[in-house]
């Protein structure tokens, strides 16, 4: 019913930048609020940065002042910029939507959605 599609993963030095971005398709009704987890090697996957539809923003202590999330809703589309990488800042990241969609004459409300991770790895 939804497919997600993350991108902007990669390879990046200490103090880099980096974009993610995930775009959400299918037969999506509307979307409450987007989040991007992360889950290093060993450890438990981690909330990074959530917004709401109407545009509030919620970090973990760890990225605040560094990333920034934002979401384009006519395209359905969440972005993480990512600026001032630190090595424990390496993880695979997920995108994470509450989806309402359709199902049939129906509508599925406040579905979660996760994407199948883009991996972000920061050298020192």
């Amino acid at each position: 019913q939804v497919q997600l599609v993350e991108s902007g993963g990669g390879l990046v030095q200490a103090g880099g930048s980096l974009r993610l971005s995930c775009a959400a398709s299918g037969s999506i009704f509307s979307i409450n609020a987007m989040g991007w987890y992360r889950q290093a090697p060993g450890k438990q996957r981690e909330l990074v940065a959530a917004i709401t539809s109407g545009g509030s923003t919620n970090y973990a202590d760890s990225v605040k002042g560094r990333f920034t999330i934002s979401r384009d809703n006519a395209k359905n589309t969440v972005y993480l910029q990512m600026n001032s990488l630190k090595p424990e800042d390496t993880a695979v990241y997920y995108c994470n939507p509450e989806v309402s969609s359709w199902s049939g004459r129906h509508i599925d409300y406040g579905m979660d959605y996760w994407g199948k991770g883009t991996l972000v790895t920061v050298s020192s």
